[in-house]
């Protein structure tokens, strides 16, 4: 073997078969359940994953996350009330917060293919990503796991047949990447957390 092949590598290009096989080492079986392939995509944006069975493991997560990051007694940014006795029983204030710490929040859907989370107007009003605090919790349940952007449209579709919602947009990038590509123009990166609730 000549001394430019061992530094430079080989000429012959990769088999099919030894691409396929590397990059199934990489990337979810997409005939994986959409619970796993949404997981695998989620860690792999950087987001922060807490499975709950019950509505206990839910409050259990979120005093773990508040006292992780030292946000007892903090401000926090919330727009559904059924969420409200989650932040008063730990002290939050999140009527017209100066600077919130964190967003908590439901969600529309999560989406398994691309592992982000589908927000509209109901959870974060007209608020763009970037307005957000850089910090979220979010909750949702199991059976909101959808396959694509587009179905969680037609989701969106049929759950509001009057007073549809405006401002859909989808949160995919957890962490800042070193360098950014333009798939990620325009976007910010968020330290999102997400307690996935067993409801299935």
């Amino acid at each position: 073997m000549s001394l430019f092949r061992k530094i430079f590598g080989t000429n012959n290009p990769p088999s099919e078969e030894e691409k396929d096989k590397e990059y199934s080492k990489y990337s979810p079986d997409i005939n994986a359940p959409l619970d796993e392939q949404f997981i695998y995509n989620f860690k792999k944006n950087g987001g922060k994953f807490l499975y709950c069975e019950n509505e206990t493991e839910v409050n259990d997560q979120f005093e773990n996350i508040l006292e992780e990051n030292d946000w007892f007694e903090s401000e926090a940014l919330c727009y559904e009330p059924k969420l409200f006795s989650m932040l008063e029983e730990n002290k939050i204030t999140y009527h017209k917060p100066k600077s919130p710490s964190f967003l908590l929040a439901n969600c529309e859907n999560v989406i398994a293919d691309e592992g982000s989370i589908l927000f509209s107007s109901k959870q974060i009003k007209q608020h763009k990503p970037n307005e957000l605090p850089a910090n979220i919790i979010v909750i949702a349940t199991t059976s909101q796991i959808i396959g694509t952007k587009s179905d969680g449209l037609s989701v969106i579709k049929n759950k509001y047949v009057k007073d549809y919602p405006t401002n859909i947009t989808t949160i995919k990038y957890f962490e800042k990447v070193e360098e950014e590509d333009f798939t990620q123009y325009g976007s910010s990166a968020k330290n999102l957390y997400l307690l996935l609730l067993e409801d299935l």
